[in-house]
This record gives structure tokens, sequence and C-alpha cells, in this order.
């Protein structure tokens, strides 16, 4: 397929290939440079390198090829499964995994694991979201962790599909950010869409925004230093919590993506992740009607984030008689 630019007045001199990241979401910066050097990518026509600086009033050409059939295979990666009859399952996804597969993560997805375990169990699995996103209903970012439904049926992925289209799902998530918020209680109310400048960021600064509301409770303060808070989307907006966060001054952490390297470390110890778990997921059975909830508290690495949080908290002063 062949995409091509127009290079506005107003854009500042950069790299090609820092250029073309920005407009590209689906391609990575290491593919792109791979293309450019394939002379898949021109300006004006001509053959440059990744680093050719771009000039207002260039055009540049990119041909990227149809990639190649995918041709799905199960793997044996474990599951813990929650929950399972012949209409969905309900599993608690590891921070980690991809969901579903994508460039630079054809295997080892989560997509993987299910073909394996329905293989292995000889369950079916639904066919709407196609070869690969079998099942989907929803995703979870790759760093988040928590609580998931697969269908099994058509039926049962239509039957939940509109239970997320109208909101009617039981979403919590729980998270530990960076500072306190002012209020103990609040609602954000803030339209977002894929970012106008950084194209893998979603933001309010956008071309196509999307109306996003999330309400969030401080379930516990670390001093002045972060927070643990249960978050309640009404919205499903892609990056809405990560970004909704951000918005109050108050990013995941372990989210350099939105809370920048200040996010990343606390009392000089890493982060290891986003900071960022889906605790409970309730929906109406497709096949039975019966309303099911599952809840699962938030894994070991959130758990030993929590205790480093611990030495932010002042103890109780105690005041003699």
């Amino acid at each position: 397929m062949i995409t091509e630019f127009l290079v506005t007045a107003g854009e500042q001199p950069k790299r090609l290939d820092v250029f073309l990241v920005n407009r590209e979401r689906d391609i990575s910066r290491s593919a792109l440079q791979r293309l450019i050097e394939l002379g898949r990518i021109r300006i004006n026509g001509q053959i440059v390198k990744p680093s050719q600086k771009i000039r207002p009033g260039d055009k540049i050409t990119m041909d990227v090829p149809k990639p190649e059939p995918l041709e799905l295979k199960g793997e044996a990666i474990p599951l813990e499964v929650l929950f399972e009859d012949e209409h969905l399952l309900v599993l608690n996804k590891p921070a980690g995994i991809v969901v579903h597969p994508a460039p630079g993560n054809w295997t080892g997805t989560l997509v993987n694991a299910l073909l394996h375990h329905f293989h292995t169990s000889g369950g079916t699995v639904s066919t709407i979201g196609g070869k690969e996103r079998p099942g989907l209903v929803h995703r979870l970012d790759k760093e988040t962790s928590g609580v998931m439904v697969i269908a099994k049926t058509d039926q049962a992925h239509r039957h939940l599909a509109a239970q997320f289209k109208h909101h009617t799902i039981t979403r919590v998530y729980e998270a530990l950010i960076f500072g306190v918020p002012k209020k103990g209680h609040g609602l954000i109310e803030l339209a977002i869409g894929r970012d106008a400048k950084e194209r893998k960021k979603f933001s309010a600064r956008t071309s196509r925004p999307k109306e996003s509301v999330t309400e969030y409770k401080v379930e516990r303060r670390f001093g002045k230093a972060a927070a643990h808070v249960l978050l309640y989307p009404r919205t499903g907006r892609t990056h809405q919590l990560r970004v909704h966060l951000t918005s109050l001054g108050h990013p995941i952490l372990g989210d350099p993506t939105y809370g920048g390297r200040k996010v990343c470390a606390l009392d000089g110890i890493e982060v290891p992740r986003v900071m960022l778990h889906a605790r409970t997921l309730g929906f109406q059975h497709p096949a039975t009607g019966v309303p099911q909830e599952y809840t699962k508290p938030f894994p070991p690495d959130m758990e030993e984030v929590m205790r480093v949080l611990e030495r932010f908290t002042a103890p109780p002063i105690h005041r003699s008689a």
C-alpha cells in the first residue's frame, strides 16, 4: 500500500524516521528504518537514509508491502482460569503478555495461549474477531493485569460486545499513582483520541475527540508521594485511565509514556511496570442472563511496590497523657 505525506510549512526539521513514527501508529521506528534502507520510503522520489532531515515542501512516499497471511498456532502458555463453560471463559491476565498478535509480537500472546487451551480441552472459540483476535470481546494493555472475559461462541461474543457498547459492564480497576489527588473522590470528564503529534499516545490534543469519563476514589495515601486509587471507567477508550490520571497531574507509577522517568522509580527502586490492574469484571451471562462478577486482587509485583510505598507513610504520633 502506498501512502504519501507532504511536509507542511510549519513542520520543524527532524529526521525522516522520527517524522514518520509519529504518524504511523502501527509501524515501529526500527521497521520504518528498514523500509527506508530498502528504498520503500523516499523523499521527492529519491532514496535516502533514515537520518535524512525533512524540509517543508518535501513529498514523502511510503510503499509498505502487504503482510504475509498469518497462521496462528497454539502455545502452551499457562492460563489462570477463573470460570469456564461452553459459552465463555473468564481469566486473570498476567502483566507482560500481549493480548493479540501484532507487529513485533506474533507469538507468545494471550491468543496463542487460548488457542492451545481450547485445542487441548476440545472447546470452541468465537470467530467474530477474525483470525488474529478469536474470542476477544475487549482487551487489556500489555502491562495491565487483571480479569478478562473471552467469548467461546459467536452468540456469546455478540451478547457480551453489546454489553460493553452500552456500558452495562461492571468494571473496577486499581492503580498506584504518582502524588495524591486533592479530592478523595471525583469524576474525570475529558474527551480524548489519538494525539495529533505523537501518534502512539492518546490525549485531549486530538482531531477526533471521543467522550471519556472515569470516576476515581482514593483508597489510601502514602504521604504525599503516591496513592492507591480505585477507578470506575464509564467509557472504554484506549489508554483512558492512563490519560485521565495524567490529566489530574497524577500519572500511574511505572508509566513512562505518560508520566516520564519521574514515575518509574521510588526511593531508588525501579517500578517494574505500569501499576494498573483490572480488579473486577461483572456482566450478564450471554446464555442464562444471570449476573456474574469476578474479582482478583492485584498481583505480587504491585504488592511489592505497595510495601515500598509504606516508607512514605508517617507512623502515628503517640502522645503521652
